[in-house]
Formats: structure tokens, C-alpha cells, sequence
């Protein structure tokens, strides 16, 4: 399916509902549970996460799968790119923390982030932001040492 030229009422409605579930509290504390601690810096941090006794696995799985929902809806045409994007970038940030390693990530999960990789690198919009919140993840781990 070739990707939408214009938003219309259905791209707002799918944004709308994208908000209502990104407020859920469940989902809202593994938001904020990932947003503030995950900030891998090697291979063996995401492979960390994923693994069930790790206490941010479940947000991990939650929140990335989400992400990995929703932009879904862009690659395949359902949602406008520009429109789900002006309101709708947190994904990749989570993205650009675990892009570094994504190649031999996916060497255990061959389909992790596929959608995201996708919007930030097939979209405009996308490369923008990618680029935005990889420079800001370089500039937080690089103030973290």
C-alpha cells in the first residue's frame, strides 16, 4: 500500500486513539519508566531488557510494542506519516537508544523495530526527528560518564 498523500478525519481519529492509550496508567508509568532509565550503552544492555527477570522488561515489551503498533499504521498507508508524526516521536526516541546495536539485536529478534526503522528512515519527517533524538541520546549518554 503506497503511503497516504493527505491526512483526513480517519488519520485524526487513529491519532486521537493512539492519545487515549498512550494515557493509560499502566502504560503511562512504563512510558516514564523507559523514557528515564533505559539508555542502553552496549548490546548486552537491550539484550538485558529483554529478559524476564529484568525489572524494565515488561515496560520494554510494552511501550516498544506499542510504538512498533502504531508506526506499523504509517508504513502500511493506514495513517499519515506527517500527521502521526507532529504529535507522535517518542517511538523514536526509544529508536535512536537502541539503533546503534540494532543490526546484531536483531540477530535474536529479526523483526525488533522494524516500523520505526522504517518512519526514520522512509519519511521526512522521520529522518528529521531520528537525527534529532539520536544527537540528543549521543548527548545524554556522553553527559552521563
Amino acid at each position: 500500500m503506497l503511503p497516504k498523500d493527505f491526512p483526513d478525519h480517519h488519520d485524526a481519529e487513529l491519532v486521537l486513539r493512539l492519545y487515549e492509550l498512550r494515557r493509560d496508567p499502566v502504560m503511562r508509568e512504563s512510558r516514564t519508566a523507559i523514557n528515564r532509565t533505559f539508555w542502553p550503552t552496549s548490546l548486552d544492555d537491550v539484550l538485558a531488557v529483554g529478559k524476564s527477570d529484568h525489572p524494565l522488561n515488561a515496560a520494554f515489551r510494552q511501550v516498544s510494542t506499542y510504538w512498533e503498533m502504531a508506526y506499523g499504521m504509517v508504513r502500511h498507508g493506514v495513517l499519515h506519516a506527517d500527521f502521526m508524526l507532529d504529535s507522535n516521536s517518542e517511538g523514536l526516541l526509544l529508536y535512536a537508544r537502541v539503533a546503534p546495536f540494532l543490526a546484531e539485536y536483531r540477530k535474536t529478534s529479526p523483526r525488533a523495530f522494524r516500523n520505526a526503522e522504517w518512519v526514520a528512515t522512509q519519511t521526512e519527517i522521520g529522518r528529521d526527528l531520528a537525527a534529532h533524538y539520536g544527537a540528543r541520546v549521543q548527548q545524554t549518554l556522553a553527559s552521563r560518564k
